[in-house]
């Protein structure tokens, strides 16, 4: 198991960003994952309020505990974990070199701000709300969670009446912007090695992932050697760059493989899949007459959804929900939609791929038997990458000799040992039956197109018969 086990983090002291005079102003929770988090006065008037507070009811990993029970674990203390190690990461810099970088006390405020609040706009059920859900509603939607912390925000200072700087709100909403096609042009960030903290759109490099990495890996059971520690004791900035110590070149790429893995053995498992299609599906029924989507309009309105929206449906007598009511029942009775098969795409196709749809599989079912119609059948492509699609993620840090190098520089393929991938992305294409008696139909159609698109069936082996022969 990771560092993180014992619940402490290996600085040395576990407070040693928050001065005496903070610590007596200051508010502590104690952490499953890094120990005591130490809360100053200012953080916590956005806690305490009523939109802060929602993240409580947003897990994490929305639908994941019904595969892997212990994964209750909720926005909000993520929030919390990210907001303690941007401080950690920022003080870090301040001790090393603030008189060359000059940073300031309002650096080190903004920095922990925008990790406390870089998700406070976050949907419900994980990113199921903003990449499957919306798009089935709203046609060509530009929403995203990102920009909507940031108008959260607006709305807690305003509603709230916070005193705080207006500079510190609005750097704050940039650096949650940081790493989304809303990030502000280079050009305007002044210090923008501070904006690369929180939310690190130049190589994935951030403290939101060092968090949700060790705590999800936490929460689930599973081990977890990536150890964000050593990264941030060697960090340090050369120009516009946080680099770390090419020796370290290991641990970042540890950082990135067990993102992907899991991606591939949690947030995408099959079964976690299916659920979460079948929650779609509910959602959607729902929408028109609970209006959900029209949530995301207004953060008056918007700090009101949250994943108690399942029970809202299920324990509704109106008739209009009846059909949502009827999913959400079949998932807690584990009547789910089946799956089949999948395959990996063949890595020479991955570069020309095209998304594989329902109709796909449909038009590749042969003739005879029980005709299969689009309504019954589901298809997911799932895309796991180390953070840049085909690209070695190295490439991208900056990386120093030591503590004294004037030069830094990137780790390129040919540099690194041969015992690590020298492919970064999976496309896995699966396809599930809505009912258990046409598994058999689904998943020979789903072979079919197989051979009709590579030639070759790329899945690893055919599905079970007994599978197949469900009722």
């Amino acid at each position: 198991m990771g560092a993180y086990c014992d619940g402490e983090v290996s600085f040395s002291s576990n407070y040693s960003f928050a001065s005496s005079q903070d610590l007596r102003s200051s508010k502590h929770v104690h952490d499953n994952v890094h120990g005591n988090i130490y809360l100053d006065p200012l953080v916590l008037k956005f806690i305490d309020t009523e939109q802060f507070q929602r993240l409580r009811d947003l897990k994490q990993l929305g639908m994941v505990h019904m595969v892997y029970p212990g994964a209750v674990h909720s926005r909000f203390e993520h929030c919390l974990g990210v907001y303690w190690l941007a401080g950690q990461a920022v003080h870090k810099l301040k001790t090393q070199q603030g008189s060359e970088l000059g940073i300031d006390g309002f650096d080190m405020q903004t920095v922990k701000l925008a990790g406390l609040l870089h998700d406070i706009g976050h949907g419900p059920f994980s990113h199921l709300f903003e990449r499957e859900f919306l798009p089935k509603v709203l046609k060509a939607s530009e929403w995203s969670h990102e920009q909507m912390s940031v108008e959260m925000v607006d709305h807690i200072v305003d509603e709230h009446h916070i005193d705080i700087d207006a500079e510190i709100v609005k750097r704050a909403k940039e650096m949650i912007l940081a790493s989304s096609k809303y990030a502000t042009t280079k050009s305007s960030r002044e210090k923008r090695f501070l904006y690369d903290i929180v939310a690190n759109g130049r190589n994935g490099i951030d403290v939101d992932k060092f968090d949700y990495i060790v705590r999800d890996c936490r929460a689930c059971g599973l081990g977890c050697n990536f150890q964000f520690q050593r990264l941030m004791e060697s960090m340090r900035v050369m120009g516009d760059d946080i680099c770390y110590r090419d020796k370290d070149y290991l641990t970042i790429h540890k950082l990135f493989a067990t993102r992907a893995d899991l991606h591939r053995t949690v947030y995408t498992h099959a079964k976690v899949k299916a659920i979460e299609l079948m929650l779609v599906d509910a959602l959607v029924s729902a929408n028109d007459y609970l209006q959900i989507a029209s949530h995301i309009q207004d953060p008056a309105q918007y700090w009101k959804l949250d994943d108690t929206i399942i029970k809202s449906i299920e324990t509704a007598p109106d008739q209009e929900l009846k059909e949502s009511r009827d999913l959400i029942l079949r998932i807690r009775r584990r009547d789910l939609y089946q799956f089949c098969n999948e395959y990996a795409v063949p890595k020479d196709k991955l570069e020309n791929f095209k998304k594989v749809t329902a109709q796909d599989i449909v038009c590749s079912q042969k003739n005879g038997g029980v005709a299969l119609r689009e309504e019954d059948v589901v298809v997911t492509n799932v895309r796991i990458d180390l953070t840049r699609g085909r690209h070695n993620p190295l490439e991208r840090a900056p990386f120093v000799q030591d503590y004294d190098s004037e030069e830094k520089f990137s780790i390129t393929d040919d540099r690194i040992s041969h015992l690590l991938p020298t492919s970064y992305q999976d496309m896995i294409v699966r396809v599930y039956s809505k009912k258990p008696e046409l598994v058999g139909v689904v998943s020979d159609a789903f072979e079919n197109f197989q051979l009709k698109t590579y030639g070759i069936k790329a899945q690893v082996h055919a599905t079970p018969e007994k599978k197949k022969r469900r009722p």
